[in-house]
Order: structure tokens, then C-alpha cells, then sequence
């Protein structure tokens, strides 16, 4: 992924409106991320556990969508798997709904995904990041091939959220 600005980042939401993208929570630390293993750049809310961002280029662009994750249950102690990039977690997965763009998202429709919790699947994926045993299930796959369907599911997610 080619690393991206908090100017940029604030730019590119498109469920939100330009005040709440002006507003919101982006790291401080983007120098310090490691684009070379990103696919898309994901991160919580610090001060609003139930607040997430991803950041990802589509069509050469970069989007970036608002999340919500629903708060700590029960049913998270359960093992998950993540649908963007198949890693599976115990208590690690959450669902992420983002509001759609426009008039749709003001009267309420959204669309869900279950996500790892961290948003890393990038890390993950490429095992720069451990999901313990049985995280990561065998695979004839490429690393490649692997990095291909995990940004396949995430624009397909994208594309759901902005049709």
C-alpha cells in the first residue's frame, strides 16, 4: 500500500461528512506503520472502544470507510473468523458495520463484516503477527495468492458499503 497522509486519510471518508472526517481519531504514528505489509491501514479509536477506520486504495484511490464494532459480549469468547482475511481468533473478531454514504446511511442502512478486532489482517496474512494456535489454518496458497483474496474480500466489503 502506498503510505498515505492524515490529510489524505481525512479525504478520502466516505460515510462520513467532512466535519466528522475533520474530527476523528487518525494515529499519529503513519511514518512508523509498516505500508510495505499493509493492504489497507486499520485502526481503533482510542478514546471510543466501539469506533474503527480503514483506509484502502480502490481503483488507484484511496477510501476510507468509518466503523462501528458492537461492544464486549459473551459470544466473543467463542472462536471467529475474520471474513476479510480468514484468520480466525478467540474473542478476536468483531462486526464491523459502516454506515452507508449519503442520503441511504442518514436514514439508517449500513453494511456489516466480521473483522479481526485489531484490524490487521494485512499482518496476519503475511504471519508478521501471531493469532496463536490454530489462528491460521494450512493453505496451498501463495503468500501472494493470499494477499489477493484478503483485498478482494476488503474491496468487495468496500464496493457493498458504497453501492
Amino acid at each position: 500500500m502506498k503510505p498515505l497522509t492524515e490529510r489524505e486519510i481525512r479525504a478520502a471518508f466516505v460515510n462520513c461528512t467532512k466535519g466528522e472526517a475533520k474530527r476523528l481519531f487518525v494515529p499519529h504514528d503513519l511514518s512508523d506503520r509498516p505500508w510495505d505489509d499493509l493492504d489497507f491501514l486499520g485502526w481503533r479509536d482510542p478514546q471510543a472502544p466501539d469506533r474503527a477506520y480503514l483506509a484502502v486504495e480502490v481503483d488507484g484511490r484511496a477510501v476510507a470507510l468509518a466503523l462501528r464494532s458492537s461492544g464486549a459480549s459473551s459470544w466473543q469468547a467463542r472462536r471467529s473468523m475474520c471474513s476479510i482475511c480468514l484468520t480466525t481468533h478467540t474473542g478476536g473478531v468483531s462486526l464491523m458495520v459502516a454506515a452507508k454514504p449519503g442520503r441511504a446511511g442518514q436514514q439508517g442502512n449500513s453494511v456489516g463484516v466480521y473483522l479481526c478486532s485489531d484490524l490487521a489482517c494485512p499482518l496476519y496474512v503475511r504471519g508478521r503477527k501471531d493469532a496463536g494456535a490454530g489462528g491460521r489454518m494450512p493453505e496451498s496458497l501463495t503468500l501472494e495468492e493470499k494477499v489477493q483474496r484478503t483485498l478482494a474480500n476488503l474491496t468487495a466489503f468496500v464496493a457493498r458499503v458504497t453501492a
